[in-house]
């Protein structure tokens, strides 16, 4: 079992950056690929990036591309997602996810544990 608390959300102007992080507990963060959606108003949950257990290996949607990346820290069990160059469209609520047999690591449904989320607006 993995618990995940996200922090790191608020208002930003567009051009902006923000940095949201990832708590989690357990002593077996290492095992798990991480992810990280969001969820706007009235849209399904997109894939925003994921990193391997190791962290060796990112992946990012086409639409953050070159804007955000993503980063690990398996000692302090955290997990970062660093956004620079913020739009208006980024405005969602942002949510960390665990698991640790995922394959299809763009796929929400392939994550078993989840965080609260963390608003994001970015105003224009």
């Amino acid at each position: 079992q993995v618990q995940l608390v996200e922090s790191g959300g608020g208002l930003v102007q567009a051009g902006g950056s923000l940095r949201l992080s990832c708590a989690a507990s357990g002593r077996t963060f290492s095992t798990y690929r991480m992810g990280w959606f969001r969820q706007a108003p009235g849209k399904e949950r997109e894939f925003v990036a994921s990193i391997s257990r190791s962290g060796a290996r990112t992946y990012f949607a086409d639409s953050v591309k070159d804007r955000f990346t993503i980063s690990r820290d398996n000692g302090k069990n955290m997990v970062y997602l660093q956004m620079n160059s913020l739009k208006p469209e980024d405005t969602s609520v942002y949510y960390c996810a665990a698991d640790p047999t995922v394959v299809q690591h763009t796929n929400p449904g392939a994550y078993v544990y989840w965080g609260q989320g963390t608003q994001v607006t970015v105003s224009s």
